[in-house]
Order: structure tokens, then C-alpha cells, then sequence
């Protein structure tokens, strides 16, 4: 990181650089689709390889191992993150730039750099006193956990600088990279979750040196700069968002703990692992792409314009994410399973079930979080924290309920049932005048077009095909017949925003 105490001086000193001209949401959204897309062509490499070559007992250990490991991630980054998208400095100021560099990245990452030490130093203990013995896969996830959260906080400081051309060209080059090490180690050197962490942790270790070296040439530091009060602020604000991110990670992953726990087979967590990856990999573009996009600019545009700058960003937002949602409702109604087996194999067809009921709770999520998003803007945090953590107690609840009498499918509808009881909390208490509910008209075709396509597909069973690649065909053209042609003419804001998005893209 650069060091920086003094610049030009002289007539310099009365030239004020320009603020760099920030792209919209739109080019955020295209920047991000594209990386996401690439991404999500990974995934969809490597998903049906690695569920061919692992059985559902080395998925389960990998998936296991994966949660324990993101949770451990989450404790270590402080809400370092959150507080940098809200903390930024978005006039540019050149001062200002420093006094964020030191105090909301340099300190917090030698914060959690300080933790993690402390951990391991205590995990070394333990085992040096004969006290317990740790699987290399433990070993491992510890060794990854401060380079994610190193790579997670840099990362974010690129996307609230609004530069996602470069987020889009390191998560294509970190998944790339990922994708070669870790099926040449599976592939070449063992049919194993250990082999696989191997890849990860060299495809990490290259890209965190990008990151370290970008982070030296464009985030300025000075010693000068600390200020322990705004350190404060930075962990007062991200520190119960922190403890949200640990929550909603256990909402998203306790399921595959308690599986293990309950039914002491991994082969039940690799069951329900496969079915909710796929989902994962489905859902980038509703998820991961809306949220990275929307999220900057909505907090430039509160800063900017207030309530209704932000209610403006929201309908422009959930409009088409009110089509996409419906759209990938209908896609996992109507070929779930056949999608599943087509990627992973025949004796992977248990996760199919797992996969459509996640795929439909996630994507409906994400659209609804958008829409009730607010309590962030707020600076709320202890709120966020509270019905996160309740939605989360609520799903180890339902799985203790519903694991011992349905196994993995219990699992799947204990995050569908705290999922909807997060999004049903996060509306009723979003600040007044910044809730803004999806388009009426943009519903009702949605679901009418929904309807019209699922009851089609599944009354005539796909025209009674059997074989996976022809039900797969037909489907997508129904889809194309049934769906997307239909809601592009019935909705004149719809064709509208397609124009301008393809003019934009030109």
C-alpha cells in the first residue's frame, strides 16, 4: 500500500482532480453478468466432474468441512467489508481516501490477521497437549481462512470504489485458476475432498498476491492517518453485521452440520450438498450479480438523493428481477430433476428434489431482500443482527424437528421455512418510505406466464419423452413459447429496459 504524506505543491496545489465519473447499475449489472456467467460456466464444468468423481460421502466431507471453514471466515473479517461499502469515501477526497485506507482496511485486516494467529495458537496448544487430534482437512480450512477473508475484504473495497470491471476480471481469473488446480489435483492426484482443498488453496494463495500488489498501488496508507476513533466506528458498524454474516452462514449452512450430527452419515450431507450447490450455481445472476451491483449505488444514491432515489433504484431493479425470479421458479418446476441428472448421473437423481426446493427459496430471497433492503442505510446493524439470528435459531429448530422424520429433505424445508420467515421480518420492520414491493402488473404476468408453462410441461409430462437431453430441449423451448416471448410483449417497461440495456452493451 502506498504511504503517501505530501503531493505537488505550488500551482499544483489549486488543481482538484475531477471525481472519476462512477457507471450506473446498468454497467455494474452487464460487468457482473458476464464475470458471473463465466463463473457459473465454471461451476457448471466442474460440478458435474467433481459429482461424478467424488461419491456422496467425499461431497459430504468437502461441504462439511467448506461450512466450518465460512463460518470461521466470517468471525475473523469483523464486518470489515460492510463497513467499507458504507464508510467510503465517495467524493474522492484525496484526505479522506488516506484516513479510509488506514483505518477501514489496514488496521481491521491486521485486526483479523491478529485473531486468527490467536486461534491457531490455541488449536496448536490443544493438539500438542494430546488433547485432540484434527483431520488434515481441518488443517486446511484454518490455512484458508485468513486469505479468504483477506481476499473478501479486498474485493470489497474495489467494489465500493465502483470499479467492477476489475471484480469482474479477478473473479474470472481466481475461478479459472481454481477450476484448473483443483480438477487437475482430482483428476491427477486423488479422488478426494483433501485433494480439492489442495487446488483451492493454491488458486488462493495466486490470487491473493494480485490483490496484495493492487491493494500496494492504489490504497493509500499513513501512519499519521490512524485514527482509533474511526477504527471504532468501522467495528461498532460491522461488528454486528459480522455477527449477521456468522448468522445468515449458519441459516445457509447449519443444515449440513446437523445432518451429520443426527443421522451420522455423510453420504446424507453429500445428498443434500449436490442439490444445493446446483442451486447456488442457478442463482448467481439473481444473487450474487444484483447484490454486488445494487449494493454500491444504493448506498451512493441514499448519501445523494435520499428515500426516493433509493425507491427509484428499486423499481428499476426488481422489474426485470420479478421476471427472472418467475422465470427460474418455472425452469426448476419444470426440469428440476432431469436438470440434475444431466449434469451429475443417474445416482445422483435423490438430490433433485433437494435442488428445486432450494433453488426456488434462494432465488425468491434475494429478490425480496432487495426489495425490503433499508435497515443497512439506516446504520441499523443491531437490528439486521437480531432477525438474522432469529431466522437462524429458527432453522436449527425446524431441523431438529424435521431431520429425524424427512433426512435431507427435512433439511431443505427447514431453510425454505426460515428464509420466508427473514424475508417477512426484514418488511415489517424496513424503515418507513424505503420498502418498495415488485411491480403489480410484472407479478401478474409473471405468474400468469408461470402458470401457463408449468401446467403445460408437467400435463403432458414433456410430451411423455424419457430421454434427459430431449425432456431438456423441449422444455427450453417451451420456456422460449410459453415464457419469455409472452411476458416481452406484455410488458411495454420490460421491452423498454431490453432495448436500452442491448443499446448500452453496444
Amino acid at each position: 500500500m502506498n504511504s503517501s504524506t505530501g503531493r505537488a505543491s505550488g500551482a499544483d496545489e489549486s488543481i482538484r482532480e475531477l471525481p472519476r465519473e462512477r457507471p450506473g447499475i446498468v454497467t455494474h449489472y452487464l460487468r457482473y453478468s458476464i464475470s458471473n456467467g463465466l463463473v457459473m460456466l465454471a461451476g457448471f464444468i466442474s460440478f458435474p466432474i467433481l459429482t461424478r468423481f467424488l461419491d456422496n460421502t467425499q461431497f459430504g466431507i468437502l461441504r462439511y468441512y467448506d461450512t466450518l471453514m465460512l463460518l470461521g471466515v466470517a468471525i475473523i473479517k469483523l464486518g470489515t467489508p460492510h463497513a467499507i461499502v458504507r464508510f467510503y469515501p465517495y467524493d474522492g477526497n484525496e484526505r479522506r481516501m488516506q484516513e479510509f485506507g488506514t483505518n477501514m482496511v489496514l488496521m481491521p485486516l491486521m485486526l483479523s490477521g491478529t485473531i486468527w494467529l490467536a486461534g491457531v495458537s490455541v488449536i496448536v496448544l490443544w493438539s500438542w497437549l494430546g488433547e485432540g487430534t484434527f483431520s488434515p482437512l481441518v488443517w486446511c480450512a484454518v490455512l484458508m481462512m485468513p486469505m479468504l477473508a483477506a481476499v473478501n475484504i479486498v474485493q470489497m473495497v474495489i467494489r465500493a470504489s465502483e470499479r467492477s470491471d476489475i471484480v469482474m476480471a479477478v473473479r474470472v481469473i481466481g475461478r479459472m485458476l481454481e477450476l484448473v488446480l483443483v480438477l487437475g489435483a482430482v483428476i491427477l492426484v486423488q479422488r478426494s475432498a483433501l485433494a480439492i482443498y489442495g487446488g483451492k488453496i493454491v488458486a488462493t494463495i495466486l490470487l491473493l498476491a494480485w490483490l496484495a500488489h493492487w491493494m500496494y498501488r492504489n490504497v493509500n496508507v499513513a501512519r499519521d492517518a490512524i485514527d482509533w476513533h474511526t477504527v471504532r466506528s468501522g467495528l461498532v458498524y460491522g461488528l454486528p453485521l459480522m455477527a449477521h454474516e456468522l448468522a445468515f452462514s449458519i441459516l445457509a449452512n447449519v443444515d449440513r452440520v446437523l445432518l451429520k450430527q443426527l443421522t451420522g452419515d455423510f453420504a446424507a450431507v453429500g445428498i443434500y450438498a449436490i442439490g444445493y450447490s446446483l442451486a447456488m450455481q442457478l442463482n448467481v445472476f439473481i444473487d450474487a450479480t444484483l447484490s454486488e451491483a445494487f449494493t454500491p449505488v444504493v448506498m451512493r444514491a441514499y448519501e445523494t438523493g435520499g428515500s426516493s432515489a433509493v425507491r427509484a433504484l428499486k423499481e428499476r431493479v426488481l422489474l426485470p428481477m420479478t421476471y427472472a425470479v418467475a422465470a427460474i421458479i418455472g425452469i426448476l418446476l419444470v426440469s428440476g430433476e432431469d436438470m440434475l441428472v444431466a449434469l451429475s448421473g443417474h445416482d445422483k437423481a435423490a438430490s433433485g428434489e433437494v435442488f428445486i426446493v432450494i433453488g426456488i427459496t434462494v432465488s425468491t430471497y434475494s429478490m425480496l431482500a432487495i426489495s425490503n433492503y433499508g435497515l443497512q442505510l439506516k446504520k441499523r446493524t443491531m437490528q439486521v443482527l437480531i432477525i438474522t439470528l432469529g431466522a437462524a435459531l429458527l432453522n436449527v429448530v425446524m431441523n431438529l424437528i424435521l431431520i429425524p422424520r424427512m433426512g435431507y429433505m427435512g433439511a431443505a424445508w427447514s431453510t425454505a421455512i426460515a428464509y420466508g420467515a427473514l424475508a417477512l421480518a426484514q418488511f415489517v420492520i424496513c424503515p418507513k418510505g424505503l420498502a418498495r414491493l415488485p411491480d403489480a402488473h410484472a407479478v401478474a404476468v409473471s405468474l400468469a406466464c408461470l402458470a401457463v408453462l408449468v401446467g403445460v410441461a408437467r400435463g403432458t409430462n414433456l410430451f411423455g419423452l424419457h430421454a434427459i437431453w430431449a425432456r431438456l430441449s423441449v422444455a427450453g423451448l417451451l420456456f422460449v413459447l410459453l415464457y419469455a416471448l409472452p411476458v416481452m410483449a406484455l410488458d411495454q417497461k420490460l421491452r423498454r429496459m431490453a432495448m436500452g440495456l442491448m443499446t448500452r452493451s453496444r
